[in-house]
């Protein structure tokens, strides 16, 4: 079985949006996966005027109506409707495209980021809650308003992995997915520096090498062997973020993925690491 085969792209009729298209389109094709188009109508954003003057229930009927026109005709010579589902919803964006993500069991959600509110106010934006509440992987491009990233290709896919047992299951993810696209799989690792001002050091000489980073070393490999995993694996040191970003600068990857939390918990599955790193990735970011 497949690992992606449902793929939610969810809508707002924005140049993101219509950016993304060929990246969506061409992610589906390598996967041989389905896409399903939603569109969430938002009543936290209706018109203060429209509210004082008309009541609620036909404010609301008003504007799913002009949201399914919109819907049934966007994108649709780069998703047929007879082949692509349009899914109309309403309420929270965030929350509804993650309710959505689970009544149609998606593998995988594709979301553009807006460039100037996402990178500013990433905590509270719709891509960053979806990142949060989502069960599935979530995909989240670069940030552009109207360029989208380059199309996936069989090159390399890039997995940042830590230490912990749920990295077993991050690669074990990421090498069954690069394995079904024939993509290149390597894997980097950062540990922390003590000084966090030094420069990045990336591929030290094995006599360069800490106790620490042959210990990463050491549970890399028992990961890898666990995961039947075979990547080539970079050992960065320095700040965390920086060091994985620095790596990812000098790969020539598609995409970069990174782990979350499976349970949501009161702190929700994503960290204060992970958000820096979808913020500021170079490419593309795959959020298991």
């Amino acid at each position: 079985m497949a690992i992606i085969e449902n793929i939610l792209f969810p809508v707002d009729f924005s140049p993101s949006c219509i950016a993304m298209a060929a990246y969506v389109k061409r992610s589906a094709a390598m996967m041989a996966a389905k896409v399903s188009l939603l569109h969430v109508v938002d009543t936290a954003r209706f018109n203060s005027f429209e509210l004082y003057s008309r009541p609620m229930s036909e404010i609301s009927e008003e504007h799913l109506s002009i949201g399914r026109e919109k819907l049934d005709s966007f994108l649709a010579a780069e998703f047929p409707p007879d082949r692509c589902p349009r899914i109309l919803a309403s309420g929270d964006a965030a929350t509804q495209i993650a309710q959505v993500a689970r009544d149609i069991r998606a593998d995988l959600i594709i979301m553009p980021t807006h460039s100037g509110f996402f990178r500013q106010m990433l905590l509270g934006s719709t891509t960053a809650k979806v990142l949060n509440d989502a069960d599935c992987p979530v995909l989240s491009s670069t940030h552009a308003q109207t360029i989208a990233p380059r199309p996936l290709e069989h090159r390399e896919w890039l997995c940042a992995i830590g230490l912990s047992s749920n990295s077993e299951r991050v690669l074990r993810y990421a090498s069954q997915g690069a394995a079904e696209v024939r993509s290149k799989l390597s894997i980097i690792h950062a540990v922390q520096a003590g000084d966090p001002d030094l420069p990045i050091q990336l591929d030290l000489e094995v006599q360069e090498e800490s106790a620490e980073m042959r210990r990463a070393r050491q549970r890399i490999a028992d990961l890898q062997r666990a995961a039947g995993s075979e990547a080539p694996v970079r050992i960065a040191v320095g700040s965390v973020k920086d060091a994985l970003l620095e790596a990812a600068r000098q790969s020539d990857a598609d995409v970069l993925m990174i782990g979350r939390s499976p349970r949501p918990g009161a702190r929700g599955r994503m960290r204060d690491l992970t958000y820096a790193v979808v913020r500021d990735s170079p490419f593309p970011v795959l959020s298991i």
